[in-house]
């Protein structure tokens, strides 16, 4: 059965854009860019939020991204190869290949399609992930700590979710960077 992973950049204070809604703090170095494409690389599926989505979709729909550097190439790559379903009620349309849209966050949809799909599944988003929280649905997260507290913004996980988690992996990067991963223990969430 494949895992749904929630993949995440936050602050030491644990928010994923600041008050403004910025998250130009995030950006990883070369080591963990390359860190976070190959994490990617395992997944099959991307599941987005509408403000997610509009983010990530300029690896496919601007060209010069992939041609900065042969990293930013291969995440580009990546990240095109990959079965994106995004979830809004305000989209109109999406504008990159291998994407589809969904109207509505279907639990028992997700449930099956873990059950389904060959490769592992990637989450993006903390609105969308705190759906996938509260439906005992996160198999694992995957935090970046970016060395920097914004005092404020986006929170990077649910509020009114207890869940216990079991440190399966964790590396330090050049530029402060700490990546920790965890599994969840689903029956414990409330």
């Amino acid at each position: 059965m494949a895992r749904l992973i929630y993949i995440a950049n936050l602050s030491l204070d644990g928010y994923t854009e600041d008050r403004d809604g910025k998250f130009d703090w995030t950006p990883p170095d070369e080591e963990g860019f390359k860190f976070i494409t190959d994490l990617v690389r395992a997944t099959g599926t991307h599941l987005y939020g509408r403000r997610m989505y509009q983010t990530m979709m300029v690896w496919e729909t601007d060209p010069n991204l992939a041609a900065e550097s042969a990293l930013r190439r291969y995440f580009a790559e990546t990240w095109q190869a990959a079965d994106k379903l995004v979830y809004s009620r305000t989209l109109e349309a999406v504008s990159t290949r291998k994407t589809k849209l969904e109207r509505n966050f279907d639990p028992e949809a997700i449930r099956q399609l873990k059950e389904t799909v060959e490769h592992d599944l990637l989450i993006g988003g903390p609105e969308l992930a705190a759906h996938a929280f509260r439906s005992g649905l996160i198999d694992e997260c995957h935090l970046f700590f970016v060395p920097i507290i914004v005092g404020g913004g986006k929170p990077c996980l649910p509020a009114n979710v207890r869940l216990d988690l079991e440190l399966l992996e964790e590396r330090r990067f050049g530029n402060g960077v700490v990546f920790l991963r965890y599994r969840t223990t689903q029956e414990k969430a409330t």
